[in-house]
């Protein structure tokens, strides 16, 4: 046998391309991440070029903001992962069989999703004392406020995400990182919504992490609470929750009618 054959690597590079060609989120996630960065960073970037005495005023800003855009994210993923790990160890048809109701299925990812979060996240915000003399927790009583509205659209974002990966098998898996990561350039994480282009802004306000960075932008500049920044993002959150547990129980509902808990595949 040949030590080397171009032939064999073509086979192989081959079979990968067919594998792409057939997985849309997989071509979806290999252009997506560099466009991503580049319009977050560009965003952020236009914004301290004209505000550059922004950061001096409120170092903390930045800090606060990457840790309360990990419990959105933590949320997301604790949600999308345990449903995964059903699925990667085909564990599905199992739970289709037993007593667990679909419901019940989906508390047991949100509780789950909770407990990732507060291990993922805590930590991180009490590091940030020693470290950078930042402590979220002086924020008071709003920081609950914002967690919660964070985690619940993390919740949403994960249901939907579990929902078409059920849908479309461990193919689309990588929707997890991809979905979530859509909402950051239009969530003013780092920078406040009014820095979006025009066109862009009405649907930067639909989303409810823009209400919750800007409240909390709110708390840290002019110490005051936006009630109505509060009751905005719990509104929208409500209403995207309910959607997305919705898409998820009724894909559910259509997998086992049809078998496809037990194929669970690419």
């Amino acid at each position: 046998m040949s030590p080397f054959s171009s032939r064999r690597v073509y086979a192989m590079v081959l079979r990968h391309l067919y594998i792409l060609r057939g997985s849309w989120p997989r071509v979806l996630e290999m252009a997506y991440w560099p466009a991503v960065n580049m319009v977050v960073w560009g965003f952020t970037s236009q914004f301290f070029s004209h505000h550059s005495t922004w950061v001096a005023q409120a170092a903390g800003v930045l800090i606060g903001a990457v840790i309360l855009w990990d419990v959105m994210f933590r949320g997301n993923l604790g949600v999308s992962l345990s449903f995964m790990e059903e699925m990667w160890s085909r564990n599905l048809g199992h739970l289709s069989v037993s007593p667990l109701r679909p419901h019940e299925l989906v508390a047991a990812m949100l509780t789950m999703s909770l407990i990732r979060t507060l291990i993922g996240v805590v930590p991180a915000a009490l590091l940030a004392i020693p470290l950078y003399h930042f402590n979220l927790f002086d924020l008071g009583l709003p920081i609950i406020g914002f967690w919660i509205n964070l985690m619940v659209t993390g919740w949403a974002i994960g249901l939907g995400v579990s929902a078409l990966v059920l849908r479309f098998g461990l193919g689309a898996e990588s929707l997890a990182w991809v979905m979530v990561f859509a909402v950051a350039p239009l969530a003013g994480i780092y920078y406040p919504i009014s820095t979006l282009p025009d066109w862009l802004r009405p649907l930067a306000w639909a989303l409810p992490p823009a209400h919750v960075f800007e409240g909390m932008r709110s708390v840290m500049f002019d110490h005051v609470f936006r009630w109505d920044l509060m009751g905005s993002a719990a509104v929208l959150n409500l209403v995207y929750l309910a959607a997305a547990a919705a898409l998820f129980l009724h894909t559910h509902h259509v997998a086992r009618q049809r078998g496809l808990l037990l194929n669970v595949g690419e």
